[in-house]
């Protein structure tokens, strides 16, 4: 006897669907779209001024595996005219009864002033994605428009049947900062751990100079100035290794990172950097590497490190919070100082030292991560036991 089909869940994609960035909250959204069997996307349109299910336009963007230099929403004037004309006209279209709802982005304020007619459409509960509280824990690394505009975010959070965090460090920040509000009435909040991409087989990395790499967004959290710190210390000390950065360039927060980087490469150094890479020459940037270096001071899960170990690649990150869960299963080399100088000291370390290099890779083939097949499921699965809440 066949298993009834999953009843539709409406898929709030009112970002995503408009950029072609390649950041972690558009990954995990981009994953449910591909992986939430009969999904209705939809986004809010403010110049229909309503919610509609998504075009053919926006559904590519979602598909393109072409990353922009820009998380920048883009809606083309022909998009702007048609939806100025139905809210001339006919009027938006009602979007029908689903099984839920999952928004899995950092919504608006404009997004949440629409939230209520999205609830109304939805028929089962409704669950938001949250990613981490990076904006209130490390607001001087942050832009300033995020750390205004979170705690608003963190209180509409509130009126959703279920919060599904990415990690137990992202859940308990969350329920921590409702206590500090003397919130009492709060929806439940479920750890549900993120998936990743099927990863090829791991193979050896190249002979010669190690290549380690970097990938992740250029911003002030992740702390790339300190890595350049630290290689350019260990370079002046004659130690052979070559620097690769991958990723988006945040301009305000990553501006004091992209002029090292210039200053670097102007001095001949080997480093690297050509901004965001699609997912073929991220995969071959993996497969170059000897070992990664996922310096960020917080995160809400740390795919670059699961990524990393899933490829039968080390990395040294930090100990503490999500990065330490993710971690936790062995291929990392941990740190508990993210300075240049504990930075440096563990580059050197897994240079200098290739038996504790091939251990640490023999722990990460061993690792075991979920797919994004089993994240929608897990994710599906907890939904399934959540009530309306109002």
């Amino acid at each position: 006897m066949q298993s009834p089909e999953p009843t539709p869940v409406l898929l709030d994609l009112t970002h995503t669907s408009h950029t072609r960035a390649r950041t972690g909250v558009q990954r995990v959204a981009r994953a449910l779209h591909r992986e939430l069997r009969g999904n209705v996307a939809v986004c809010f349109d403010p110049f229909q001024g309503a919610w509609r299910p998504l075009e053919g336009w926006e559904e590519e963007n979602l598909a393109s595996a072409d990353p922009s230099n820009g998380r920048g929403e883009r809606w083309p004037l022909a998009s702007r005219l048609r939806g100025r004309l139905r809210r001339w006209g006919s009027g938006p279209a009602a979007l029908r009864p689903t099984g839920g709802l999952v928004v899995p982005e950092i919504f608006s304020p404009g997004v949440a002033g629409a939230l209520p007619a999205l609830f109304a459409a939805a028929g089962g509960p409704r669950v938001a994605l949250f990613h981490d509280a990076v904006a209130l824990q490390l607001p001087e690394y942050s832009p300033r428009s995020t750390v205004a505009r979170f705690p608003a975010y963190l209180r509409q959070l509130l009126a959703f049947d279920g919060v599904a965090a990415n990690s137990a460090a992202s859940r308990d920040s969350l329920l921590g900062y409702w206590r500090w509000l003397g919130e009492a009435n709060v929806p439940p909040v479920a750890v549900v751990a993120l998936g990743l991409d099927p990863a090829p087989p791991a193979g050896e990395p190249p002979n010669g100079i190690p290549t380690v790499l970097c990938v992740g967004t250029i911003e002030g959290r992740k702390n790339h100035g300190a890595l350049l710190d630290a290689c350019e210390t260990l370079w002046s000390g004659g130690h052979k290794f070559r620097l690769r950065l991958v990723g988006l360039a945040n301009s305000e927060t990553g501006a004091a990172a992209l002029g090292k980087i210039e200053r670097l490469r102007s001095a001949g150094r080997p480093l690297d950097y050509a901004g965001p890479v699609g997912d073929a020459a991220l995969e071959a940037a993996y497969g170059q590497c000897a070992f990664t270096v996922y310096p960020s001071l917080a995160e809400g899960f740390g795919l670059p490190v699961a990524e990393s170990l899933a490829r039968g690649r080390p990395c040294i990150c930090s100990s503490r919070g999500a990065l330490g869960e993710v971690a936790r299963g062995g291929g990392c080399l941990v740190l508990d100082d993210l300075g240049a100088p504990a930075i440096g000291a563990g580059i050197r370390r897994l240079i200098e030292n290739p038996g504790e290099l091939s251990a640490l890779a023999a722990e990460a083939r061993g690792r075991r991560f979920a797919s994004w097949t089993d994240y929608a499921g897990q994710l599906t699965g907890w939904m399934a036991s959540l009530a309306r809440r109002s």
